[in-house]
Formats: structure tokens, sequence, C-alpha cells
């Protein structure tokens, strides 16, 4: 059974920062692209980043800068560093483990992540 497992999302002022984790259970973690995706209400969900099985990051245009995906294979996690938060940030944030072509195979429940002053 595949699991992933979010944590580290919350509530921040704009300007804050806020780290989300996500463990993975029941697969070879290490042959898995993972990344980010959120979902604002009333939007589509959007990828955030992703890091490829070999380390290769892409990022949204719109956290460029900002947000870092890294990955410890040992640990079988990914996490999401996330700085300068602004409103535009506020959205739930979904862990997705996926292989080549559709990167569509396993997510996480969502942790809610909300920018307020």
């Amino acid at each position: 059974q595949v699991q992933l497992v979010e944590s580290g999302g919350g509530s921040v002022q704009p300007g804050g920062s806020l780290r989300l984790s996500c463990t993975a259970s029941g697969i070879i973690f290490r042959l898995y692209a993972m990344a980010w995706y959120r979902q604002a209400p009333g939007k589509q969900r959007e990828l955030v980043a992703r890091i490829t099985w070999y380390g290769t990051t892409n990022y949204a245009d719109s956290v460029k800068g900002r947000f870092t995906i890294s990955r410890d294979n040992g640990e079988n996690t990914v996490y999401l560093q996330m700085n300068n938060l602004n409103a535009e940030d506020t959205a739930v944030y979904y862990c997705n483990a996926g292989l080549p072509p559709t990167f569509d195979n396993y997510w996480g429940q969502g942790t809610q992540v909300t920018v307020s002053s």
C-alpha cells in the first residue's frame, strides 16, 4: 500500500517561511520523481516544483527564487522550503510521486498553507 504523508503546513504572515515534508512508503522512492502541487480555492491544481530521481529540479515561474525542493532518498522524504511567502501562495499543497510520462501515479492527502496578515 502506497502512502504519501505530508506535514509542515500552517498559517504564516506575508514574508514568512514554511517547510513542507512528505514521507513516502510502499514505493521504491529513489526511482520516482517527486513533486509538490497546489490548489487554491476556485483554481486548478498546479505544479509548484518537481525533483527527478537524479536530482534535476524545475519550478513554477511564480515560485522561482523563493521555493526550494529537495529530497532525501535515505529517508524517503521530499521537502519544499518556502520563503518570502505571499497571499497568492495560499493553497492546499499536495505531494506527488510519479513516473513518466504522466507523473500522475500517487498523491498525498494535502496540507493547507495560509498566508495572511
